[in-house]
């Protein structure tokens, strides 16, 4: 099954300011908006040919020339230079630093560490012996003692702490109990009266003299004129949408007759000329002055790579002719036998061609 299209929202009565506001809003707007959308149509196509036909091109040749003169120089600085300078150091600190180091660790920290911590360990166990023979036994001693004085001492804190407490309370608690229920009681419940009572006078002078107007002059003067209001201004809006669009079909239309005109005036006159006169006499010109020239251009090139050739192997003859002169004829090479057998001849099953075999 197809899915149900949504049906467009019924549109809303509109009044008759509505429609009085639109006409000449859109008018107005209009005549405004199709000099602006011109001029905006002028400037896209103006961008967009200087894009195409300068920055693009200075943009790739700046490009170019920016790698040319920062990224490639680094690159073979890094590949040729840092990165072999690099190695040789890192061998270099190998060699020198990090295998004398764990030779050092090895042969002579490590066993030193062992001897100290074979120290250690003995110094450890008599400080263990120490602490459980000696320390353990004085300090149980010290501590029954300390236990005794501090029960002596929290008897005495207790009853201390028991007579202070009756003082405070009697002297203290009671006093202030009475003063608070009978005294900051009453006079706390008037004070609240009082700002109950001042609070709602004021309450009450703020609404009728301040609130109640307010809300009149919103209600009755301010939501009317926002309402008109926000009826032109959806007015003005939709005018200048409907005005950007109408305006970039003229503009088109405009743009269209003049490229239609700047066409039937420079671009056919010239295409005709360049079809009617300078293709025929580019033709007559390649057929009667270049074409020959180029025959004529490679013949000369022909007999000059002829005569060269000749020269070459003339030179080559004499400088043979001169060796042979001073230092005689080269001996020629002596034929070895060989073990296996020539190219005409073929391995069979009864022929001995190898040593085991042959006669």
């Amino acid at each position: 099954m197809e899915p149900q299209k949504s049906l467009p929202e019924p549109r809303q009565p509109e009044g008759c300011l509505v429609t009085a506001i639109r006409i000449p809003v859109r008018i107005v707007v209009l005549v405004l908006v199709v000099p602006v959308r011109m001029v905006w149509d002028a400037l896209v196509v103006a961008w967009r040919f200087l894009t195409d036909t300068v920055f693009r091109p200075v943009g790739r040749a700046l490009l170019w020339a920016g790698r040319a003169l920062f990224v490639w120089p680094f690159v073979g600085l890094w590949r040729y230079v840092l990165v072999p300078l690099g190695r040789g150091l890192a061998w270099l600190g190998n060699v020198l630093v990090v295998v004398p180091v764990v030779w050092v660790y090895r042969c002579v920290l490590t066993p030193f560490g062992h001897a100290l911590a074979w120290v250690g360990r003995g110094i450890w166990a008599g400080l263990e012996w120490v602490y459980a023979r000696v320390l353990t036994p004085v300090g149980r001693a010290f501590a029954w003692v300390l236990r005794g004085i501090g029960v002596g001492l929290a008897a005495f804190g207790v009853g201390v702490y028991a007579a202070v407490a009756w003082l405070v309370r009697f002297l203290v608690v009671v006093p202030a109990l009475w003063v608070c229920q009978w005294v900051l009681t009453p006079m706390g419940h008037a004070f609240m009266w009082v700002v109950r009572g001042v609070w709602l006078a004021l309450y009450w002078i703020t609404r009728v003299l301040f609130l109640l107007p307010a809300l009149a002059v919103w209600r009755w003067v301010l939501v009317p004129v926002g309402r008109v209001l926000a009826v032109i201004g959806r007015e003005i809006w939709d005018a200048l949408g409907h005005a950007w669009r109408v305006a970039g079909r003229i503009s088109l239309a405009v743009g269209r007759f003049l490229g239609a005109l700047f066409r039937w005036i420079f671009v056919e006159p010239v295409r005709w000329v360049y079809r009617s006169v300078l293709t025929p006499v580019g033709h007559v010109v390649r057929d009667a002055v270049l074409r020959p020239c180029a025959e004529a251009a490679r013949s000369v090139g022909r007999a000059t790579r002829e005569a060269l050739a000749a020269a070459r192997e003339s030179v080559r003859q004499a400088r043979a002719d001169f060796r042979r002169m001073m230092f005689g004829e080269p001996r020629k090479r002596e034929a070895v036998a060989r073990r296996e057998p020539p190219g005409a001849e073929t391995r069979t099953l009864g022929s001995s061609t190898t040593a085991l075999t042959k006669d």
